[in-house]
C-alpha cells in the first residue's frame, strides 16, 4: 500500500501532535516539516527534513497546515495553489464561512480539495452539534467548554506587543456562556493596562467576560487539559423533552493533532473545493476498507 505523504507545516504545539500521530497512522509517511525561516537555525531533533517553504519538499499529497488561525488562510491558499490539499484547525468561529468561501474558490481552480476548521471545536463538536441536531430538529444546543487552556485565545494574546508568555483559561458559566481568565507575563518595561486593553478588544476576546492578571510565570500555571459538555433539549417530531448530552475531557493540542491527520485521509476522498467536517462523510476520516467499517460500526 502507498501511503499518504503528509507535510507539517507550522511546528508549535499543534504541530508537534499532529507528527506524534501521523507516526502511528498506517496510511501515512511523513514527507517533512515546513517552518518560519527564524526558527531553521535551531537543532532539529525530528528526524525528518525541515525547510523554510512547502515547495522545497517532495512529493507531497496532502499539507496539515499547524499555524496559528490567523496565518492559516495565506498558508491553506499557498499550498493549494501548488495543487496540494490542505487540512486546518482554524477556530474563529465568526470567520470559518467567509474563509470556507475563499479557499473553495481556490481550491476548484486548482482541482484540489481543502477541509478547514477540523480540530475539536469547530471540528468534532460541530459533528455533535449536528448529530443532535438530526435527533431533535426543534430546540436549543448549549456548548460549555472547559475548564481549560484555549490554544487559539493564548495564542491570539501571545501576539500582542509586550507580552513575553500567555495563558487563556476558558471558565464554563452555563448555557453557552464563558469566562475568560487570562494570565500574561510582560516584557520588561510594559504596560499592563495598555496590554489588557489591546486583549479585551480582540476579536478572540470582545464577546466574553474576560478578566486579565499578570503573572511572574506562567510556566507554573500552564495546564493543556480541556473539555467539553453539550447539551440539547428539544422535540424529535411531536415528542417533547428530548434531552441529550455529549461529554469529554481532553489534551488539547492532543486530540486536534489526532483530528487533522483523519482529515488528511478524508480530504483526499473528496471533490475539489472546500469543506467543514460536517459536509464530509464521516466514514472518510476512518482508516480501513469501507464495507470492514460498515460491518463493524453500523
Amino acid at each position: 500500500m502507498k501511503k499518504i505523504r503528509a507535510a507539517v507545516v507550522g511546528y508549535g504545539n499543534i504541530g508537534k501532535y499532529v507528527l506524534e500521530a501521523l507516526e502511528v497512522a498506517p496510511d501515512f509517511e511523513v514527507a517533512g516539516i515546513v517552518r518560519r525561516a527564524s526558527s531553521l537555525g535551531e537543532k532539529n531533533t525530528t528526524g525528518y527534513e525541515v525547510v523554510g517553504s512547502l515547495e522545497e519538499l517532495k512529493d507531497v499529497d496532502v499539507a496539515i497546515i499547524c499555524t496559528p488561525s490567523r496565518l492559516v488562510e495565506q498558508s491553506a491558499k499557498r499550498a493549494l495553489e501548488l495543487g496540494i490539499p490542505t487540512v486546518d484547525s482554524f477556530d474563529i468561529h465568526s470567520e470559518i464561512y467567509g474563509v470556507r468561501s475563499r479557499l473553495d474558490e481556490v481550491a476548484k481552480a486548482h482541482g484540489v480539495a481543502a477541509i478547514l476548521s477540523a480540530g475539536w471545536d469547530p471540528g468534532s463538536d460541530s459533528i455533535v452539534r449536528a448529530l443532535l441536531e438530526v435527533c431533535a430538529p426543534q430546540g436549543v444546543t448549549y456548548t460549555n467548554f472547559g475548564p481549560g487552556m484555549s490554544m487559539g485565545h493564548t495564542v491570539a494574546v501571545k501576539a500582542v506587543e509586550g507580552v513575553k508568555a500567555a495563558l487563556s483559561m476558558t471558565i464554563p458559566l452555563g448555557t453557552g456562556i464563558h469566562r475568560r481568565m487570562v494570565y500574561v507575563e510582560l516584557e520588561e518595561g510594559q504596560d499592563f493596562q495598555r496590554v489588557a486593553e489591546a486583549i479585551k478588544t480582540d476579536a478572540y476576546f470582545v464577546n466574553d467576560e474576560t478578566h486579565i492578571k499578570q503573572v511572574e510565570s506562567v510556566a507554573a500555571l500552564l495546564d493543556m487539559g480541556h473539555g467539553v459538555n453539550m447539551v440539547r433539549k428539544g422535540a424529535s417530531g411531536k415528542t417533547q423533552n428530548q434531552r441529550f448530552e455529549f461529554n469529554m475531557s481532553i489534551d488539547n493540542p492532543g486530540l486536534t493533532g489526532q483530528i487533522l491527520v483523519s482529515a488528511a485521509r478524508a480530504v483526499l476522498r473528496q471533490r475539489p473545493g472546500a469543506y467543514t467536517m460536517i459536509e464530509v462523510p464521516l466514514v472518510d476520516f476512518l482508516y480501513g476498507e469501507r464495507e470492514a467499517l460498515i460491518r463493524r460500526l453500523v
